[in-house]
């Protein structure tokens, strides 16, 4: 039996070792978020309504206010919610941000997540879910409703 399961980890290795060619950036991880993120694939409390072919915080209309290396502050378009992106810890499996939005109607509530964001390869958009990973400079706060569950990759 032993023998089964050395041949079945044998044969299963290469597919481990198979990664994508995505490469995450050292530097200035918060500007390539912002550039890169696939805005569709957070909540509804987190990205404005959805409009055929966009995708991106810039084809949306945001613009960074305040941007250095691991933080930044977005703000809107007409009528959205500011959005502010802190980049918690980056790896080679992908990069954790706390994203936090915040409406300028007072009457909304504020949302803050932790999600994760991948890459499928060197030329497709940063892939977003909301992860299990807690991080204590990041709670949960707020509610996303039914449109809690994100696309997975």
């Amino acid at each position: 039996m032993k023998l089964l399961y050395g041949a079945i980890v044998l044969a299963c290795t290469p597919l481990l070792l198979v990664g994508n060619d995505a490469v995450y950036p050292t530097e200035k991880i918060a500007s390539f978020v912002i550039e890169k993120v696939d805005i569709t694939t957070l909540p509804s409390a987190l990205r404005p309504k959805r409009e055929k072919g966009k995708k991106t915080f810039g084809e949306y209309g945001y613009v960074a206010r305040e941007l250095d290396d691991k933080k930044a502050l977005l703000d809107p378009p007409q009528g959205a919610s500011q959005i502010s992106i802190e980049v918690l810890e980056a790896q080679k499996s992908g990069i954790y941000v706390c994203m936090n939005s915040q409406s300028q109607n007072e009457s909304s509530a504020r949302f803050q997540r932790v999600f994760l964001l991948k890459l499928k390869s060197a030329n497709a958009l940063l892939k977003g879910r909301e992860t299990w990973k807690e991080f204590d400079s990041c709670p949960v706060i707020g509610d996303a409703g039914e449109d809690s569950s994100s696309v997975s990759y």
